[in-house]
């Protein structure tokens, strides 16, 4: 874009200069908790797929550690983009976006974790703040218990 006004580059509906950094620094996959969870999966000699779709009707919504053969669809989901009960704190900033943006998120984890489950998937849900050898663990264990 390149110009700009007040430190915003125009045609962003960032609120600030910082707000458009973070929204910027965020990622789809390859996440640091989904890092550390997955390199200790990898060191217990899982085996797993990375952003995948599990689901055939719907190739947007994608599961961050999938164990296809076993049908365990594993979701770690960020505190904000996932409205967490115990760190979620709504922006002042432009919250008739944000309210809105955050429950259709929340409607959004619970329809796909439904169609999943429905479709013979175990679905597993983690929240970025978990310690990840907790996480990893508990993964392992449901993957084990579906031979």
């Amino acid at each position: 874009m390149g110009t700009t006004d007040g430190g915003i580059e125009l045609g962003s509906w960032a609120t600030s200069p910082a707000a458009r950094a973070t929204m910027r620094g965020n990622v789809r996959r390859d996440t640091t908790p989904e890092l550390a969870v997955r390199r200790l999966l990898h060191a217990a000699g899982m085996r797993y797929r990375v952003d995948y779709a599990a689901l055939e009707s719907d190739r947007r919504r994608r599961a961050d550690i999938v164990f296809t053969r076993r049908r365990v669809a594993v979701f770690i989901d960020g505190c904000f983009w996932h409205g967490c009960p115990e760190h979620f704190i709504a922006p002042r900033a432009n919250a008739d976006y944000w309210g809105p943006k955050i429950q259709r998120n929340r409607e959004r984890d619970i329809d796909t974790s439904r169609r999943l489950q429905a479709d013979g998937w175990q679905v597993l849900r983690f929240w970025e703040h978990e310690s990840p050898l907790s996480v990893a663990d508990r993964i392992i264990a449901a993957v084990r218990h579906r031979t």
